[in-house]
């Protein structure tokens, strides 16, 4: 079950036309976002709405096993098909949805981090794969580790 605060669910209402209508990245239509497990691991998730597939970035593939992933899963693969049934703008745009679960798979061949990075190589996934930048392995290389958590805290204060 998930309760969703009441502001969130009015912008994803009032908002919900301009996400539909928004251009398809080079993946098509799709939204990315960061996940945080068990308050101590991120994973980057990237949502294909008309795939109905989500595709979860983990850098360090140990630190969530593929029941406990399965389990976090669970709520997204379930709750994005009601969202987008139950905010469409009308019937006819909601008859257009199904509330069958959405797949989702977790590539093992992406970049990995070092224990403590996985909150950057999240937001660097992010980065990369909104343009559709590859995940160059010379570009992810545990020794960049650094210069890339220094970068991010430059472009996020």
């Amino acid at each position: 079950m998930c309760f969703l605060d009441h502001l969130f669910a009015q912008q994803w209402i009032f908002n919900f036309k301009e996400f539909k209508d928004s251009k398809p990245d080079h993946n098509g239509l799709g939204r990315r976002l960061p996940i945080n497990f068990a308050d101590s691991h991120w994973i980057a998730m990237w949502i294909s709405i008309p795939k109905r597939h989500i595709v979860v970035f983990d850098s360090i593939c140990s630190s969530i096993s593929p029941e406990e992933l399965d389990v976090v899963m669970e709520h997204f693969l379930y709750m994005v098909p009601y969202l987008l049934v139950e905010c469409a703008s009308s019937d006819e745009v909601r008859a257009k949805y199904s509330l069958e679960p959405f797949t989702y798979e977790r590539p093992t061949n992406i970049p990995p981090a070092r224990a403590g990075d996985c909150g950057v190589y999240t937001l660097k996934y992010i980065e990369c794969h909104a343009p559709g930048i590859e995940f160059s392995k010379k570009y992810f290389a545990k020794p960049n580790g650094k210069s890339m958590r220094d970068k991010m805290a430059v472009d996020i204060f």
